[in-house]
């Protein structure tokens, strides 16, 4: 019997993708249905529910169970979930759709799926609005009072993404007929619940840590996957591999400088380098939520859970992602409630005086004594051609990020907020 934790919603691992005989059939008979254009957010949920990565889930979500995420945390029957997963589909489509009719699920030329229709209904712009101040509002100060409301429309991309969405939701089960591009051009990096289970297995890892990574691995990612492997009997590194917003850095130039960091500086058989195929939400605390839920189905039991994780711009408080661990339903039934604990870790950055790397709990000197070290900072030096300051990151990443940025012919402004800067330390 396994030792890891196991998956979420005590289902097993459910799987919507198809294989063998059942695919060809399933391939030839979604030829024939009506296409339903999906966005790149609702390709990467597709997969995810494919190879079992949102585990329980089988399909979209229907109305209840949406109003019930955006509210209790929790889907319809009580089963722990922190974000919507919606398809959204214009009302002329709609229109032509009834309950118990099989569509086709298409992105940029290619039918990822086919569904089940159960139900439909309409997103209002007041819905749409209600669903925004439920999943991204938080605690800082872009969230306060009027600011959320005057800031958010422009600015935060999760919300941005939620207002743009079409006028009605279809709900219903899925079979998953591709995982895309991501096993090509991800090959062992890509790798679905059942294989990093089946590789934690065969280490003898029974307590197992995820550093969630979306930005270039600096100094401070080091230390917080260092810092697992202390407590835990190993780490996996779990960079997005799916669409991030302007000026983030693609996947494989992360891959590439996380697999040159894993090279020189850490013991190999305490960390595995991988990738999911999902888009950001840049929900802030609640996506933390949903990354520890998801990584619980990837056979993980440890979140680690640093400051302003998820976080956009200063909508968030610096460590509301860890607290918010402390207000979700803890119960629900078998297998119902959320078991992958979050690993909370302080500010950590490089001090001069303490001579290595410190968080706030264990270094007692001045700020001016502190390298601060983010990703946001680190993209916004070398997007600028800037010095980056000695002890941010290691000499054989940021000359792999630097040749990155120099070969760019556009380049996006990068944006600082008060967390990324420093100055709310």
């Amino acid at each position: 019997m396994s030792k890891l934790v196991a998956p979420h919603g005590g289902k097993g691992l459910v799987c919507a993708l198809l294989h063998g005989n059942e695919l060809a059939a399933e391939q030839e008979k979604a030829a024939g249905l009506k296409k339903i254009q999906i966005s790149a957010r609702a390709k990467g949920d597709l997969i995810m529910m494919g190879i079992g990565g949102f585990s329980p889930l089988d399909g979209f979500m229907t109305k209840a169970d949406w109003k019930s995420v955006c509210e209790n945390y929790t889907l319809a029957d009580g089963t722990f979930w922190p974000v919507p997963v919606t398809l959204d589909c214009d009302k002329a489509d709609a229109d032509a759709i009834s309950a118990g009719d099989e569509i086709a699920l298409e992105n940029d030329g290619v039918i990822f799926a086919t569904m089940k229709i159960s139900e439909k209904y309409e997103m209002t712009e007041a819905d749409k609005k209600w669903e925004c101040e439920k999943v991204f509002l938080g605690e800082g100060e872009e969230s306060e009072g009027d600011n959320f409301w005057k800031i958010a429309p422009e600015d935060h991309p999760g919300v941005i993404m939620v207002l743009n969405q079409k006028e009605v939701n279809l709900a219903g089960t899925v079979k998953v007929l591709s995982e895309g591009e991501y096993p090509e051009q991800y090959k062992g990096v890509y790798l679905t619940p059942a294989e990093t289970r089946a590789i934690f297995e065969e280490r003898g890892w029974s307590n197992v840590a995820a550093l969630q990574l979306r930005n270039p691995m600096h100094r401070s990612h080091e230390f917080l996957a260092k810092i697992a492997i202390e407590v835990c009997d190993g780490v996996l590194i779990h960079s997005l591999i799916g669409n991030l917003k302007a000026g983030d850095i693609p996947a494989d130039i992360r891959v590439q400088a996380i697999d040159i960091l894993i090279e020189n500086h850490f013991v190999k058989d305490n960390v595995v380098n991988a990738g999911y195929p999902l888009d950001m939400r840049y929900a802030g605390p609640r996506e933390a939520l949903l990354h520890a839920t998801f990584r619980q189905n990837y056979g993980i039991n440890k979140m680690i859970i640093g400051r302003d994780h998820a976080g956009v711009g200063d909508f968030y408080g610096l460590f509301e992602a860890q607290t918010i661990f402390d207000k979700i339903p803890t119960d629900g039934g078998e297998g119902k409630a959320l078991q992958c604990e979050p690993l909370k870790i302080d500010w950590t950055f490089y001090c001069k005086e303490c001579d290595g790397m410190s968080s706030l709990r264990t270094c007692p000197h001045k700020k001016e004594s502190r390298v601060i070290l983010s990703g946001t900072k680190l993209r916004k030096a070398l997007s600028d051609g800037a010095e980056i300051v000695d002890h941010f990151g290691r000499d054989e990443v940021i000359t792999h990020l630097r040749a990155y940025y120099e070969g760019l012919t556009e380049k996006v402004e990068v944006k600082m907020q008060g967390a990324a800067s420093g100055e709310s330390m």
